[in-house]
């Protein structure tokens, strides 16, 4: 199941990895590891933000892809499911408007 993952980082956390030069190592450690189909950086809230979007075949994934982001970073994580066009055209939600609106 596609899943966005918002990936929130504590300016203290994230300044002391820039300031030590290990921001970009770790970055590319977790990235590679959990291989998002996409990732954007942004800022939310005054904090430095990336959007995955990862693919979640179980919830026992949700570890392996939020831990790394809480230990390295002591960051805030949130998974969404996420729907493509042709999801929604499959959900059948025209016959639920009717059923239920």
């Amino acid at each position: 199941m596609r899943m966005l993952m918002t990936v929130r980082f504590p300016n203290p956390e994230f300044n002391a990895a820039v300031k030590n030069g290990n921001v970009t190592k770790i970055m590319n450690r977790i990235l590679e590891d959990c291989g998002p189909e996409a990732v954007y950086f942004t800022e939310e809230e005054g904090q430095r933000t990336a959007m995955l979007v990862v693919n979640v075949e179980e919830a026992s994934m949700i570890p392996r892809l939020a831990e790394p982001w809480f230990l390295a970073f002591n960051a805030r994580v949130e998974l969404s499911i996420a729907m493509t066009p042709e999801d929604l055209r499959k959900s059948g939600i025209d016959d639920l408007g009717r059923k239920w609106g």
